[in-house]
């Protein structure tokens, strides 16, 4: 696989915005959704080879809509990039078949190669 189409799920909308416009300054097919709502029409209208989640949506529980999402398309790979760093939500999120959990803030080159990796 070469660079991965990839969806932004994060309530902070200017933080999704900003990664975005990185991620396509890439080369990346991406799109941004601001709620898990928003995520599942997304993935329902097309499918993503990676999901970035935040773990605490507005109003939602990240592992429940990772494993929402998760069902609608199993192969696609999910990295977990939360504000709070837990080691039960990081067992949670892998639990649900996250490949990884990062801690924000990330070095967006080293999130661009956990892209690429997943």
């Amino acid at each position: 696989m070469g660079v991965p189409s990839v969806l932004v799920v994060d309530d902070e909308q200017d933080f999704v915005d900003t990664l975005l416009k990185r991620l396509r300054r890439k080369g990346v097919e991406c799109d941004g959704a601001y709620s898990g709502d928003g995520a599942k029409s997304k993935m329902m209208d097309r499918g993503f080879d990676v999901v970035l989640l935040d773990m605490r949506l507005a109003g939602e529980d990240g592992n429940e809509v990772l494993k929402e999402l998760k069902g609608m398309s199993p192969e696609t790979r999910f990295l977990i990039l939360s504000g709070y760093a837990s080691a039960s939500a990081a067992r949670a999120g892998i639990g649900q078949g996250a490949v990884d959990y990062l801690i924000k803030p990330v070095e967006f080159e080293t999130l661009f190669e956990k892209i690429v990796r997943a």
